[in-house]
């Protein structure tokens, strides 16, 4: 696995092993490879106690490039408290009305969370406002430059960089857009062990860590980026 996924940690290798039933502890994953390093807990108490007691979403734009050096932006809204991807798009222009319409695709049904936080950019305003509102969700807006206050949405898009965007030249917008969508959806939702939760994986039919495998099935991700390692039924 470490020969294979360049980009992976000793903690992240080891989440992959308990998906097919290898419980082994991360001291002795260390001692087979090298550049695994230390991870700092974060957990408190106080947090932990608000989520389970309200739904929270958060929501960030992520700035790229295409192979042009052409600007183009991701939005993200991200389920703080299940830790998945609610909804993702790209674009070049992302005025007030796009990033608007972009809170109405993630909010169908009446699928809306008590508290959305976001920060102090121009391209939401206050019309992204005016439809979370309506939707019965309260907007937190983050202190000027504190963007420890939208923890969750930065540390996601800290491994949508690490994980996908610095490792692949970027086409188009429509290629981005795929991009971000197969990392999102068809590998963070569903396949990549979460730390924050107990090296569980996310989505319906969520795996946890059952019997060693006889045999596993490698699937590739993003073209052999990253791979998703399940056991054989």
């Amino acid at each position: 696995m470490a020969t294979e996924n360049r980009l992976w940690g000793a903690e992240r290798i080891r989440g992959e092993l308990l998906k097919v039933g290898v419980r082994v502890a991360k001291r002795t994953i260390q001692r087979c490879m090298r550049g695994a390093g230390p991870v700092a807990p974060r957990s408190g108490q106080r947090w932990r106690t608000f989520l389970r007691n309200h739904t929270v979403w958060a929501c960030d734009f992520l700035q790229t490039y295409d192979i042009w050096f052409r600007p183009i932006f991701v939005f993200f809204i991200v389920d703080v408290n299940a830790k998945r991807v609610v909804q993702v798009s790209a674009t070049r222009a992302p005025t007030q009305a796009w990033t608007t319409q972009q809170l109405r695709n993630a909010t169908p049904f009446g699928h809306v969370p008590q508290f959305l936080i976001r920060d102090r950019d121009d391209k939401f305003g206050a019309a992204f406002d005016r439809v979370a509102a309506g939707a019965g969700t309260r907007v937190v807006r983050t202190a000027v430059q504190a963007p420890l206050m939208n923890a969750v949405c930065e540390r996601f898009l800290g491994s949508v960089r690490r994980e996908c965007l610095d490792h692949i030249v970027i086409l188009s917008e429509a290629h981005l857009r795929h991009v971000v969508a197969e990392y999102s959806f068809g590998y963070f939702n569903t396949a990549r062990p979460h730390q924050g939760i107990g090296q569980r994986i996310l989505g319906p039919g969520e795996r946890a860590p059952g019997p060693r495998a006889r045999s596993v099935i490698v699937i590739p991700v993003l073209g052999g980026l990253h791979h998703d390692y399940r056991a054989a039924a």
